[in-house]
């Protein structure tokens, strides 16, 4: 069987087999399956490795390890994930909280404000400052942003201590959670910018366009066409952002001052989370804590799922606008 092949202009062209058409389908077919299958093992082989390694430690555990404040797996083997855990989920959601506006505003700008020639080069500037090291982060943030963040916390302890996040006291300031989800903030709004800019970049233009004939500013044009078209992709993109967050090491490890206890005050010296403390207990660590870090890792794993399972839902629920709109 063979099909016609016609030129732009609508004339025959060359005729070809459409059997030629489908030589390179299913190896592309199975060449995705398989990548897909080896994703899936690669996630189940190290949940089982996480599992069995953990296993023993926390037979061993004399405490509750989901309510447990205490993180002694080295000494007297009472350990718990209930510190770590909170002072994750508190830090990256500060990060995001920072991060996720000032990001949309940076690629609104570089898509819809910036003139092309200077759209371009914050592009790359955007897209370099997601490759620096976290290190590079965790040094400036110990070097010069936790001494900047004194008076701040001092002001905003003094003027808006009615609120838990802001209350607290005695020592206010110095290596806080506040420190530590703004390193991570800064960490991760270039992540979120970039993703976000591509998406606000495939607004369908007909939209834009008739959002304009109809007498809409560009805001209103922005906030009608733009920011509902790419809303799934910038969830996509925090989320993201997000489990970067939650599994950064080194920044957060040099930041947080390593202690265990649950409080929302993020202006007093408080807060660790499961990343850092890996970071911090693995190179002493005797089997036992070896096998409670790792059990640890496996409920950051574990969290990290169930954030990006949420974000899924989110998406699919925005999926039929994206395909009306495009």
């Amino acid at each position: 069987m063979t099909t016609d092949v016609r030129t732009r202009g609508g004339g025959p062209a060359t005729r070809r087999p459409a059997s030629r058409r489908s030589h390179g389908e299913a190896p592309f077919r199975f060449a995705a399956t398989g990548a897909g299958i080896l994703l899936l093992v690669i996630m189940a082989a190290i949940a089982v490795f996480l599992i069995s390694e953990a296993v023993p430690a926390l037979q061993a555990n004399k405490g509750n390890f989901f309510t447990e404040l205490t993180w002694e797996p080295n000494g007297s083997q009472v350990f718990g994930i209930a510190a770590l855990a909170f002072g994750t989920v508190l830090s990256s959601a500060i990060a995001l909280v920072i991060a996720t506006p000032v990001a949309i505003g940076v690629a609104l700008f570089i898509s819809h404000y910036a003139p092309r020639r200077l759209a371009g080069p914050l592009g790359y500037v955007v897209d370099l400052l997601a490759a620096v090291p976290s290190v590079v982060y965790g040094l400036w943030g110990v070097a010069f942003l936790v001494p900047l963040l004194k008076t701040p916390s001092e002001w905003l302890n003094a003027h808006l201590g009615w609120f838990p996040l802001f209350a607290g006291e005695g020592a206010i300031g110095g290596k806080t959670m506040l420190a530590g989800g703004v390193v991570l903030a800064i960490m991760i709004l270039p992540i979120i910018a970039a993703i976000s800019r591509e998406v606000f970049l495939q607004t369908p233009k007909m939209n834009e366009e008739a959002a304009l004939a109809l007498g809409a500013t560009r805001w209103e044009m922005i906030r009608m066409a733009v920011l509902p078209f790419g809303r799934p992709g910038v969830v996509s993109a925090a989320m993201l952002g997000l489990g970067r967050a939650m599994g950064e090491t080194i920044a957060v490890a040099l930041i947080f001052p390593a202690t265990f206890g649950v409080t929302f005050e993020i202006l007093t010296p408080n807060g660790n989370s499961i990343a850092a403390n890996i970071a911090n207990g693995f190179g002493e660590a005797t089997p036992i804590g070896r096998g409670a870090l790792i059990a640890s890792g496996l409920v950051l794993f574990v969290i990290t799922l169930l954030v990006n399972m949420a974000a899924r839902m989110i998406i699919n629920r925005r999926k039929e606008y994206a395909r009306s709109g495009a």
